[in-house]
């Protein structure tokens, strides 16, 4: 058990190392103190010399980890060891030097190698909400609390951290650790040596063969590959190379790419390599410089046969190895000399082990001198020593002969340190390997999941002193110990086995959690869960449950996604039983909880549970759900219920919940809620639609049901249609449209056909419509891509050769389902721009899903034949009333331009201008062709197609159809481009506005003022206005009474947003013209019918700014004229005039008085004195200074 208490916390003032250190203990619980062993490293041997030259392989022990990265430094005293910095960054923190360790920790995260332990510490507050006291210093600071920390970041002793020696009773406890420390320092000798033969070894095995080194060498254009020290070396010259020079921003850039090197220290780059020259240097000898002829026989002293390469060199070689002789010897010569010095350095520690073995024996005669219980207590460390393992998280790989492996030693035995010869040393490569399996083997077998542990009942060796039990007891009431609390009385219980640790994180989780930061509250969910599964009473395991529910006050998306996968594993370790017994009572009692936070955690976990509870998923998880979308009143909440729902509707296998699940279908798809809607369409609806597929209520039940309900709402509205219920139903069936095509395909006769033969057919990019949610798309339904594929492929061929005789799913479709949805389409209202857009993007999608053979074969022909246009029934006397409801514009918009190729368009051509024909020579209503131009004007992609088919109109023979043509314009200008207006628009209307029947010229005028009231350009409103002018002021128009009602009507719509310049140099001088020529009106119907519109284009500019000239000119002059026809024709109107006609006049008197304040309008004048009392009441609330005030309304003079 780490210390610390926590299983998987980490204790900053405890090494990894140490930990390590701390479970080497044998088993009667002796160990090595830590606190000691730092100062026996720093009393150690001399170093070996640094001159050593280092084999390949052996310079870099650790990892780029943070955890496993090493430093250089002294260990033992026997050779260059590395000490993780993880023990670095431990000993600094235990020793209070935070400042250090800080600095430390901005070093280590500046190379870009963060350790966990200094992250932890320094990101934890309660570090530091109190630093008093002094650091500890010593053996006295090990295992113990810092005086600077706060309690709860202390350690807690535990049995892996408790050094038996220090509270034994005898007098020789100094003896006994200076005996563990120099066993300690044996032991890492002969690690040291068996290290050393091992990178011998691996040098040998890794180091190139002779003939491939020879094939380098002859033939310049292969390289030999660079080595991991050569690479290193050459790194470290670069970058020295590189700050010589001042090149700053070069060299950080290339430390940056090399961040596993230190380019600070040498010895990094290896252990006791001698540092070349500079870079410099190097190409300064390089000329001078001649190939190494050393005499071979000096080299080759002290080496064995064996350990050389296995080709042998050749007395004399022939002439044309004479160019390779000299690298061959080279190469000898270096791996002899790295033999050479491994050997001095190997002898070197052997003496040094003989040295510390007589200073054993000598402590160990000194020991049993004076009798002491230690003995029983502390038998040797390296007896018990646990091996080291290189595992996943880079620990360091410890090789060592059997001798060191075993579990126990006879004194009796040959050791180790016995003298050794020189030809005994070269230890062979089989040996190794074989040291080595039999080590990992021990290693496997003495592993055990927890280590073995002191029982309560062992006894102690009772010291040899006369002193009485009284005086013992009264003598250890000093210590500062105590049980009697409740954090006591589980310190001073050790845990014994797996099931008592259970029971302890039991008592002590309730304990920690409310002391834990609301921030990091989390980190305690894997505690939380081990517990509550592992432990054996009922009622500890609801605590920790609710422990979990309520562990954070609200919860985030991302705290919440680690407590649903917290119970995601719950349920998967203990299954449904207790799932159902346990975690599903904390969701119910947080059903209703005030926080919306812990709601949403609620109906989250329901849907994420749903697949472990098989019986109850849909009984009482639907019940729970089900609630919580009525009651709910928070938007998220409901929206994650309904995800919840659609994940319980993939897992429910009881079919009598179908008619639930349908009510809650409706429920969701009426909700308030956007939210809560696209929700129900992403994820409900489509699972829905999965499990009523299965059940084989898809076409059967759930669209005849929605379909019913749009009728329904049809016949009840046809004096106000509820839009947004039938937004809702058929948004529901247009997401059924991927699950209904799907089934049409898998249960064609040609599905079980569908086998993957070779390379698969590509499906096209824009085959199907975009799903709004993966649970839409036809490919997921379907099972892959490639499945879907032959289907699709299959399904045309069947279409288009062999029909749909037997294929009963697709005929539910083509005789059912189309023509019930194009009766519902006749009965729509025509008006209604969002019925008739729904109802389009509905047809649309079922085209594109279905393809195109089967819109060309089964929808068009229908609504063909409903329509009926054909050249017989296009005349005057024929009418057609379906072409005037809304089966025109959505068989237009929604059947006719789903594919986009060029018979396509020319199909939807020939349909409008069919349409336009017979509706103006039936003298029908225009309203389902104007609703065709809206949806199609609506994509710029079909202004030029409207345009053409206007153009017919246009040049049409029949001046009804002209006439028309001249009323459609006015729907297309708004939303076609100024060049288009100007190229196509402008001249088909001048063309019009000359036709020689009187009505297609008045039909022009509304066109005519839309394009005033849209387009900017100077030349086409100069166009435009000749031609209203000439409608004004041209004498053969003088009598046309209809001519004059559509230009007053127009004026009054365009006026207020066209021009202002056009507005009071043209608009308001015509209308008084009007106005004045209404009064010579005999007829008083024309008169009455002039003088209505006239008060309503006046009513509408009156809000308009009026400059003051115009004003007096032309508006008041006008009014007068209009006053004056309704004194004989409406009162009513005739007062609100007067009322109009004052307020002018008032206002072109105060001009008068005041300065000039440019133009004015009486809307405007109104609102002055309405935003002149808001300010003046405003100013009365402000605490402003008067002089702050004064200098406002000086600056503003």
């Amino acid at each position: 058990m780490a210390s610390g208490g926590g299983g998987n916390s980490i204790n900053p003032f405890l090494s990894d190392s140490e930990e390590e250190l701390e479970r080497q203990v044998d088993a009667s619980g002796a160990e090595t103190s830590r606190a000691d062993v730092p100062a026996a490293v720093q009393g150690g041997l001399p170093l070996v010399s640094p001159q050593l030259p280092e084999m390949p392989g052996f310079h870099k022990a650790g990892t780029s980890e943070p955890g496993g990265t090493v430093l250089s430094g002294v260990w033992g005293g026997i050779g260059e060891q590395r000490v993780p910095i993880d023990a670095i960054a431990a000993q600094l923190l235990r020793d209070q030097y935070i400042l250090t360790a800080l600095e430390f920790h901005t070093e280590l995260l500046e190379s870009g190698r963060e350790l966990p332990r200094l992250r932890d510490y320094f990101s934890n507050p309660g570090n530091f909400e109190r630093q008093s006291g002094t650091p500890p210093a010593g053996k006295e600071a090990v295992g113990l609390v810092p005086g600077g920390q706060l309690n709860r970041a202390g350690s807690i002793s535990t049995l892996d951290s408790l050094d038996f020696a220090r509270y034994s009773d005898d007098g020789n406890r100094e003896t006994d650790e200076k005996v563990a420390v120099l066993e300690f320092e044996l032991r890492k000798a002969k690690e040291t040596i068996q290290a050393l033969r091992a990178n011998l070894t691996q040098a040998a095995e890794n180091e190139v063969p002779l003939q491939e080194r020879k094939n380098y060498k002859s033939s310049p254009e292969i390289q030999e590959p660079i080595k991991p020290l050569e690479k290193r070396a050459l790194n470290f010259l670069v970058n020295e190379y590189l700050l010589k020079n001042n090149y700053k921003l070069a060299a950080i850039t290339f430390s940056d790419e090399n961040d596993d090197q230190d380019f600070e220290l040498w010895d990094d780059v290896g252990l006791n390599i001698p540092k070349p020259p500079d870079l410099l240097q190097l190409y300064r000898e390089s000329g001078n410089q001649q190939s190494p002829s050393k005499d071979v026989t000096d080299a080759a002293v002290a080496v064995e046969p064996e350990d050389l390469e296995t080709s042998p060199l050749k007395v004399h070689p022939p002439p044309d190895m004479q160019t390779h002789v000299l690298e061959q010897t080279t190469i000898i010569q270096e791996l002899e000399y790295q033999m050479s010095l491994l050997k001095s350095e190997k002898l070197a520690l052997i003496e040094q082990i003989r040295i510390l073995e007589r200073e054993i024996e000598v402590l160990k005669k000194q020991s049993r001198a004076a009798p002491s219980s230690s003995e029983s207590l502390n038998p040797p460390v390296t007896d018990h020593v646990a091996p080291q393992v290189l595992m996943d998280n880079g620990q360091y790989l410890d090789i060592r002969g059997s001798d060191c492996s075993s579990g126990s030693r006879n004194e009796n035995t040959e050791p180790v340190s016995q003298p050794l010869t020189q030809d005994s040393e070269a230890v062979p490569t089989d040996h190794l390997a074989s040291t080595l399996t039999l080590h990992l083997q021990t290693v496997k077998e003495s592993r055990s999941p927890i280590p073995p542990l002191l029982n309560s009942d062992v006894e102690f060796d009772k010291p040899n002193r006369k002193l009485s039990s009284a005086f013992h007891q009264a003598l250890l009431s000093f210590c500062r110990t105590s049980a009697d609390s409740r954090l006591g009385s589980e310190v001073s219980r050790i845990a014994e086995s797996e099931q008592s640790v259970i029971l302890m994180l039991g008592r002590c989780l309730p304990h920690i959690v409310p002391n834990v930061l609301l921030a990091k509250r989390e980190e305690l969910i894997p505690l939380i869960l081990c517990t509550s599964c592992l432990h054996p009473e009922s009622k500890e395991r609801d605590q920790l449950l609710h422990i979990l529910f309520n562990l954070i006050k609200r919860p985030d998306d991302e705290q919440r996604q680690m407590i649903l996968t917290g119970c995601v594993a719950f349920a998967r370790h203990v299954g449904p039983t207790r799932v159902e017994a346990e975690l599903l009572p904390q969701c119910w009692e947080q059903i209703n909880h005030k926080y919306p936070e812990r709601r949403l955690l609620v109906a989250e976990s329901c849907g994420a549970l749903a697949p472990y509870l098989p019986e109850i998923r849909s009984s009482l998880v639907l019940s729970m759900l089900q609630q919580m979308l009525m009651e709910d009143k928070t938007d998220l909440v409901r929206e994650a219920v309904i995800r919840s729902l659609g994940i319980i509707m993939g897992y429910i296998d009881d079919s009598d919940k179908y008619l639930q699940g349908f009510e809650l279908l409706l429920s969701a798809l009426g909700d308030p809620s956007e939210r809560v809607v696209n929700a129900t369409h992403q994820v409900f609806l489509p699972a829905f639609a999965a499990w009523t597929t299965e059940l084989g209520n898809l076409q059967s039940h759930l669209i005849p049901t929605l379909l019913t309900k749009i009728e329904k709402l049809l016949r009840d509205g046809e004096h106000g249609l509820d839009e947004h219920k039938l937004h809702m139903y058929l948004s529901a069936l247009q997401s059924l449209i991927p699950p209904l095509f799907s089934l049409v395909l898998q249960t064609a006769s040609f599905s079980s056909k569908a086998r993957p033969q070779g390379e698969s057919p590509q499906i096209e990019v824009t085959r199907f419509p975009r799903p709004a949610s993966p649970l839409q798309d036809v490919a997921v339904i379907i099972g892959n891509r490639e499945q879907l594929a032959l289907l699709l492929q299959l399904y045309d061929h069947q279409l288009e050769h062999e029909g749909t005789t037997g294929w009963e799913s697709l005929l539910w479709v083509v005789n059912q389902l189309l023509p019930q949805l194009i009766e519902i389409v006749g009965r729509i209202n025509v008006a209604s721009s969002a019925c008739v857009h729904e109802f389009s993007r509905f047809f649309w999608r079922l085209c594109r899903t279905f393809g195109k053979i089967f819109t060309n074969t089964k929808v068009k022909p229908q609504f063909q034949e409903i329509l009926r246009l054909s050249e017989e029934n296009i005349d005057a006397t024929a009418g057609n009333d379906v072409l005037t409801k809304a089966t025109v514009p959505i068989y237009a918009t929604g059947v006719l331009t789903c594919y986009n190729q060029e018979e396509d368009r020319k199909l939807l051509v020939g349909f409008l201008e069919d349409v336009m024909t017979a509706l103006s020579l039936s003298h029908a209503p225009l309203d389902s062709l104007k609703a065709s131009f809206v949806e199609l004007g609506a994509n710029p992609a079909y202004h030029e197609l409207l345009l053409t088919v206007l153009w017919y109109g246009v040049v049409h023979t029949s001046a009804l159809v002209r006439c028309t043509a001249a009323r459609m314009f006015e729907l297309l200008v708004k939303g076609v481009n100024e060049t288009l207006v100007a190229q196509r628009v402008v001249p088909a209307l001048i063309t019009l506005s000359s036709d020689p029947e009187i009505s297609v010229r008045i039909a022009t005028v509304p066109a005519f003022g839309t394009i005033m009231e849209t387009v900017t350009q100077r030349e086409l409103l100069e166009r435009v206005k000749m031609q209203l002018a000439s409608f004004l002021e041209d004498p053969q128009y003088q009598d046309q009474h209809s001519l004059h009602l559509e230009i007053i009507r127009t004026f009054g719509r365009v006026g207020p947003n066209t021009e202002p310049r056009f507005r009071d140099e043209f608009v308001l001088p015509h209308l008084h013209n009007l106005a004045l020529a209404n009064n010579q009106q005999s007829s008083d119907s024309k008169r009455l019918d002039i003088a209505t519109h006239l008060f309503e284009a006046y009513s509408a500019l009156s809000c308009c700014f009026i400059s003051e000239d115009v004003l007096v000119n032309h508006f008041l002059p006008g009014l007068r004229c209009l006053r004056t026809d309704m004194e004989h024709l409406s009162q009513e109107h005739e007062v609100i005039l007067s009322s109009m006609i004052k307020e002018c006049e008032q206002k072109v008197e105060n001009k008068n008085v005041q300065e000039p304040q440019g133009s004015m309008s009486i809307a405007a004048s109104l609102v002055s004195e309405d935003t002149k009392t808001k300010f003046l009441n405003k100013m009365g609330q402000l605490t402003t200074s008067g002089a702050m005030l004064a200098n406002v309304f000086q600056r503003k003079k």
